[in-house]
């Protein structure tokens, strides 16, 4: 085992969230590069004395190269489907052209990547199709490159769980696209690590090509089935039609599931492909127990009903850069800004309020008036946007840079000091919440809640204007309940608005 580090591109995604952990302990040090190096700090194993952290975006050759220098072996974990305004096609080829520039500079001696199954010679879905490119593109380099097309991931958190899992327990009865009856070999997430480890333990695997999948050969509509079963659901009712398009099926998962339509179009395109082995030497390449579609779901159930996930699919989704980073009002320049502030002092000390904001969202709530969250959840979900049902479960009582709080995004945090979320919601202009805490005393904290609006014309002036009635209501209740929540007893002060 080389003393050099692996390194890891994407580290904050699905399976590179796992993927890290497993390195670590199978004894290898690991270079782990996010986009956003605060994404990482938060993981429980950033600490850990082999790991290394770096920011590394791979559209940015410079901060790839830095990442790659002074490693051995790369994992490249990355595509672009998580940046909806963009072409992810062309993301991925230029990333691609890129990973292999910096594993030759850097000297690597052998690349792994993680693409999709799927017949190359068949109809291929736009997102499959990339797949396949980026391989080419990262074979195009010097460096071998290992690549694993695997199909469909089941794992609590993986977004194809995800969507299985709200759609079986939302809808009993559902009319489908006629693509609930193609076939896959879906494979489990445990299976996939340790395809992944196995392959950087083997050097004859240097410059291979693996179709991984699991045992059996199941169709969509008979995963939903099993997933019912699991689950002690009735058996869903399930009717085929052919008008359903890949654009309509996906808007239908992005009003059900908490995918949004922009990863759920390219997954929903990319099953009326079969995903099928054709290629199993892996199999005796790297032998394990490859767990069944019904072993992969009864396993993540049971994860699901833990305390902790390892990682979300939620988690790679791209942040937007924050207009401020640091406490107190920011330089808004020329544009005009509009804030609502809100004063509490609460009878607990800040690390009991923390301890509130934390688990603020999903089913906690928000705390007062969550109908009107509720509401707004509704308009924006049928808009096209997030809606409010989006927290992550991997971590129900913590927060880290990056988490998905339904339709906000958490941007910066100070533990016990300082929240910052920004919306993520269909609006005509940029929102952020922030809550800062400061201590008066050992039993006593100041709560200051401040929303911030940066409207887009005067469609964004009439809108903060149009529900500044609204305000007194779900920004007033939402500080009482949790000063409430926090000390737990009647509030020592009222909430006090400023300008």
């Amino acid at each position: 085992m080389s003393g050099r580090p692996v390194l890891v591109t994407g580290a904050t995604g699905y399976v590179g969230g796992r993927l890290v952990p497993e390195l670590l302990r199978r004894g290898y040090r690991v270079r782990a590069a996010a986009r956003a190096i605060d994404r990482l700090r938060g993981r429980p194993w950033a600490s850990h004395p082999s790991v290394e952290l770096v920011e590394a975006d791979v559209l940015d050759p410079a901060t790839l190269r830095r990442a790659a220098d002074g490693t051995w072996a790369a994992y490249y974990l990355v595509h672009s489907m998580s940046r909806p305004t963009w072409n992810f096609a062309d993301a991925d080829r230029a990333a691609a052209r890129n990973m292999a520039e910096a594993a030759a500079g850097a000297g690597l001696e052998r690349m792994i990547y993680l693409g999709g199954l799927g017949d190359t010679a068949s109809d291929l879905s736009e997102h499959l199709r990339s797949r396949a490119e980026v391989a080419d593109v990262l074979r195009s380099g010097p460096v071998p490159v290992t690549v694993l097309r695997a199909a469909m991931i089941i794992g609590s958190g993986s977004a194809s769980f995800e969507i299985l899992r709200h759609l079986v327990e939302r809808l009993p009865v559902m009319i489908t696209p006629r693509w609930v009856a193609t076939p896959s070999q879906p494979i489990a997430i445990s299976n996939v690590l340790a395809y992944l480890v196995g392959c950087l333990e083997r050097p004859e695997t240097a410059g291979e090509t693996y179709d991984i999948g699991g045992p059996d050969r199941v169709t969509y509509r008979e995963l939903m089935e099993i997933y019912a079963g699991e689950a002690g659901l009735p058996r869903p009712r399930i009717l085929p039609v052919p008008v359903l398009t890949p654009g309509l099926s996906s808007y239908w998962v992005h009003l059900v599931t908490p995918v949004p339509a922009a990863l759920a179009r390219p997954l929903a395109e990319g099953l009326r492909n079969p995903m099928l082995v054709e290629d199993g030497r892996i199999r005796h390449v790297i032998p394990q127990h490859l767990l069944t579609p019904r072993e992969a779901i009864r396993r993540a159930l049971t994860e699901l009903d833990g305390p902790a996930i390892e990682s979300h699919w939620s988690d790679a989704m791209r942040v937007a850069p924050a207009e401020w980073t640091a406490p107190g009002d920011p330089a808004w320049t020329a544009r005009r800004a509009y804030t609502d502030r809100r004063r509490r002092e609460v009878d607990a000390p800040p690390e009991a309020v923390w301890g509130v904001l934390s688990r603020i969202g999903g089913e906690t709530g928000w705390y007062g008036a969550d109908w009107l969250w509720r509401l707004r959840g509704v308009v924006d979900r049928v808009l096209g946007g997030v809606g409010l049902r989006r927290r992550a479960p991997r971590r129900r009582d913590t927060l880290m840079t990056g988490d998905m709080v339904d339709f906000w995004r958490v941007e910066a945090l100070v533990p016990n000091a300082r929240l910052l979320l920004r919306a993520e919601m269909r609006l005509p202009g940029r929102a952020w919440l922030e809550f800062a805490l400061k201590p008066i005393n050992h039993e006593r904290t100041e709560l200051i809640q401040t929303a911030r609006f940066i409207p887009s014309g005067i469609a964004g002036t009439i809108y903060w204007y149009a529900i500044s009635p609204l305000h007194a209501i779900v920004f007033g209740r939402m500080l009482r309940g949790i000063a409430r929540a926090s000390a737990g007893r009647p509030l020592a002060l009222g909430p006090t608005p400023t300008s």
